[in-house]
């Protein structure tokens, strides 16, 4: 390998077939190409997935505590509100092709599959200028620039969302499948809701709300969730509470006994498993994990997400009747005390919900994307 390619605990072997997994910046990005590349692994294990991306993102801090080699490049995103800074771009994409063909030189990769964000795009750029076959996947309902950008190029685009097929024009011939985004797919034996419950020392016949705000955590949902419980939770309700764990301290004196509070959830299955509802962010991997395990929900798409991505995730799952979107400035103690209201007096709704949320899970993404690449390289 390269000097500027950490070989991780594997090194690429000669006789292996190498393939490209690009993106990063955030971990709905990486994430994704890393459950695939496992996958693809799993089925066959003379793939060598090597990982492009950013050393300015979540890649920097993943990628060496995971088992493939990776390359982190000096990649910059638009600077679209500072465009004086975007010189950084221009001057990192230059630099960062060379390590791509550096790279190249060593093991030449058989396909480039881009998973977003701006740490994708140099490499797809460079995979179309050489010749090399492109896939995408997109996790959202609305695709990114870097989707839009490749997507007429691109041998296979993978969608999380079936929506986001209508905003994007592949060339003749591509294989276009919504296939879900990767998660990790809840166990085949289930832990029951009475067991989870009991998990929590929460009461059994309570209405349990489940709050997340990802990993770092949702300032405007805790908000909220602080001034309910100082308000006091309506009876029979109980609450789990993951505030991220930068923001634990400040809400962790609202543990009660119907409340509990924690700074992240993991694992996620005990909670997922009591929960009758949840109230979380609009993320695309969010949302393939509630609809996995058929949990309605309450979604406020963050409003400074690129390209109000989560405000069309959020209308997309509410379209068909699996959740309700609540934007962030229409967010406070008394709406939200109402929608739960009139949901927990409501139960063929929420049946309904939950219905709707398994209509639209696709909790083997991961296996089905390899399986689709395995299958687009057999064809050729």
């Amino acid at each position: 390998m390269p000097s500027d390619v950490s070989s991780a605990t594997t090194p690429v072997r000669s006789e292996s077939r190498t393939i490209w997994f690009a993106g990063g910046g955030t971990g709905g990005h990486l994430y994704p190409g890393l459950a695939i590349a496992r996958a693809l692994v799993r089925r066959d294990n003379n793939w060598a997935p090597v990982f492009v991306g950013a050393q300015r993102g979540i890649e920097r801090e993943i990628l060496p505590r995971s088992e493939f080699p990776h390359l982190l490049l000096d990649l910059h995103p638009l600077y679209r509100r500072t465009p004086w800074n975007n010189w950084r771009t221009a001057m990192g994409a230059v630099s960062a092709w060379r390590g791509l063909s550096r790279a190249a030189a060593i093991a030449h990769p058989s396909a480039v599959v881009g998973t977003g964000g701006y740490a994708a795009g140099v490499a797809l750029a460079w995979a179309r200028a050489h010749g090399v076959p492109t896939i995408l996947h997109e996790p959202d309902s609305h695709p990114g620039l870097t989707t839009r950008a490749f997507a007429g190029g691109a041998d296979a685009i993978y969608l999380g969302f079936p929506e986001a097929s209508g905003t994007l024009t592949p060339r003749a011939g591509a294989d276009v499948q919504a296939l879900g985004s990767p998660i990790e797919p809840p166990p085949t034996t289930r832990v029951t809701r009475e067991a989870a419950r009991t998990a929590w020392n929460l009461p059994n016949d309570s209405f349990v709300v489940l709050c997340v705000g990802g990993s770092q955590g949702a300032r405007a949902l805790n908000e909220v969730m602080s001034q309910w419980c100082a308000a006091g939770l309506p009876s029979g309700v109980a609450l789990i509470w993951a505030t991220g764990s930068a923001q634990a301290e400040k809400f962790v004196s609202h543990e009660s006994s119907m409340v509990r509070v924690r700074p992240y959830l993991s694992p996620i299955a005990d909670a997922y498993a009591a929960a009758d509802i949840a109230v979380t962010r609009a993320g695309a991997m969010t949302i393939a994990e509630l609809c996995a395990w058929g949990i309605p929900s309450v979604l406020v798409p963050l409003p400074t997400a690129a390209q109000d991505h989560q405000t069309f995730n959020a209308n997309a799952v509410a379209s068909v009747g699996a959740a309700i979107a609540l934007p962030q400035s229409e967010l406070n103690v008394a709406r939200l005390e109402g929608i739960l209201r009139d949901l927990r007096v409501d139960p063929s709704r929420l049946d309904s919900m939950q219905r709707a949320a398994l209509a639209r899970a696709k909790p083997d993404a991961a296996d089905d994307i390899a399986a689709a690449i395995a299958r687009f390289f057999a064809r050729r």
